[in-house]
């Protein structure tokens, strides 16, 4: 089974907010997160796919996207890139 490591953003006012977060079916948890079905943090908010990295394990996507939710410069390099 495929995996995927997920950054989406949300823009309001000129501020952009991250999500990271991973899965094995990429578009239908974009759907989620922008029906309010998603997690918690990403209710209430219009998401747009920034950046996503594919795996084979769902040990390795896990890792990965820990790494992501800790690295705040590499998130903030991938939302600027994108803006």
């Amino acid at each position: 089974m495929t995996y995927f490591v997920y950054l989406i953003a949300s823009y309001k006012k000129r501020k952009v907010i991250t999500y990271a977060g991973y899965t094995n079916h990429l578009k239908n948890r974009l759907k989620q997160h922008n029906c309010g079905k998603g997690a918690k943090f990403t209710r209430g908010r219009y998401w747009k796919l920034l950046y996503y990295e594919k795996y084979q394990t769902k040990r390795e996507a896990i890792l990965r996207e820990c790494y992501i939710k800790k690295n705040r410069s590499f998130r903030n390099m991938l939302k600027n890139k994108y803006k």
